[in-house]
């Protein structure tokens, strides 16, 4: 769809493709596979000389639709779905890199991209460097020869770091290297890596694209060389797809996108603040926070601070789940993403399983509680987490 239209428009409308029966919602295709007309068109379809689906592990219609519309938001050439955020990033790397070849990463990303940067992919003969995600020079100490990529969350899982993309961009081209950023926290209502000069989008789907917690998805954007002639190609052999029925939850995901980050991003201010004037709260992480130590690049490069804020609470492992535990509404779940606010303690659950010492370089402790806010009403939050910050 033309960029000549609003991100609202292009969130409801880009992607959009119609059957014979000129359907007004997107048509959901379930079949695993797709009918020729003759032997010569299956060949065709086959080598890639002929446009059109074949089989859906690797293209169908509902697929494709999800893949143009996220394009059109994210301002790329091309996007490849994928099964959840996971496989987008192990689908990045598997298809870009190989063996002796290395990563640079922010030391803060989420627990399972630790895990499969530290203990999957050197099996495979990659290592990845671990730097601070804020510091440019760090970054470009640790560049090698042999450096590929570049990985980043900004803001970070959990404790909402900022990384300045733009500069990170100029250290991987220095070294000729890719930089790519995962948008999950943002996504492309309240962020644009691409224009910034990062290489490579990444979500994961099943956070904010969705917004309700129901469907598991991810995706990986950028140039359509990067994308298609690397990654789709990876992807089409491999099969870590996208199902046709998650594909058309996360188009009808899309529709309310831009509303409901800026809802919830509105919700997520005014619970930090509260949170930062509590006596039993020793530190809050948020960017659109004056006390946040990225605050001015947050405010450069993002739209709205987004919806997730964690806080240190005074007291240790104990008070933190006595938190938890006091909570009768705020979800105790590990997602995010959703209408619904959730609330984990990272250092046990979606960190749990990386070493201490690697907690600990990232910054997180054992007090640390991460909250996603969601679309209740935000003085219902606080009376629910005010109930275990005064036991």
């Amino acid at each position: 769809m033309d960029e000549q239209f609003h991100l609202d428009t292009r969130a409801v409308r880009a992607g959009t493709h119609r059957s014979q029966f000129n359907e007004h919602s997107e048509a959901l295709y379930l079949t695993s596979s797709f009918v020729f007309e003759s032997a010569a068109q299956a060949a065709a379809r086959f080598a890639n000389e002929e446009p059109g689906y074949v089989y859906s592990r690797f293209s169908n219609p509902t697929v494709t639709m999800f893949q143009e519309r996220l394009a059109a938001l994210e301002g790329a050439e091309a996007c490849v779905a994928t099964a959840s955020g996971m496989a987008a990033i192990l689908a990045t790397v598997m298809a870009l890199l190989k063996g002796g070849e290395h990563i640079v990463s922010s030391s803060s990303i989420f627990g399972a991209t630790v895990q499969l940067f530290s203990t999957v992919l050197p099996k495979f003969g990659v290592e990845t460097t671990f730097v601070d995600g804020a510091d440019p020079a760090a970054w470009q100490r640790a560049i090698r020869r042999e450096t590929r990529l570049l990985f980043l969350e900004t803001p970070s899982n959990p404790l909402t770091e900022v990384a300045d993309i733009a500069a990170l961009a100029q250290v991987a081209k220095r070294a000729g290297a890719l930089l790519a950023v995962d948008n999950c926290f943002c996504t492309p209502a309240l962020q644009l890596p691409l224009p910034l000069g990062a290489d490579l989008v990444i979500h994961s789907a099943t956070k904010y694209l969705d917004g309700q917690g129901r469907v598991l998805g991810g995706a990986i954007l950028g140039r359509q060389e990067l994308v298609m002639d690397g990654v789709f190609a990876f992807l089409r052999t491999a099969g870590p797809s996208l199902s046709p029925f998650n594909a058309w939850v996360l188009l009808k995901g899309l529709e309310t996108l831009r509303i409901r980050m800026e809802a919830q991003s509105q919700g997520a201010l005014e619970l930090a603040r509260w949170l930062e004037s509590h006596p039993r709260v020793e530190r809050v992480y948020y960017p659109w926070l004056e006390s946040h130590p990225q605050h001015a690049l947050a405010r450069r490069q993002q739209r709205s601070g987004g919806a997730i804020v964690s806080f240190d609470v005074r007291g240790g492992k104990d008070a933190a789940w006595r938190v938890i535990d006091a909570t009768r509404l705020v979800s105790i779940t590990a997602n995010l993403g959703d209408t619904k606010t959730t609330i984990t303690h990272p250092a046990s659950t979606t960190h749990g399983r990386i070493s201490a010492e690697a907690r600990k370089a990232a910054g997180i402790g054992d007090g640390l509680l991460r909250v996603a806010v969601g679309l209740e009403a935000v003085e219902d939050v606080k009376a629910d987490l005010a109930r275990g910050l005064g036991a």
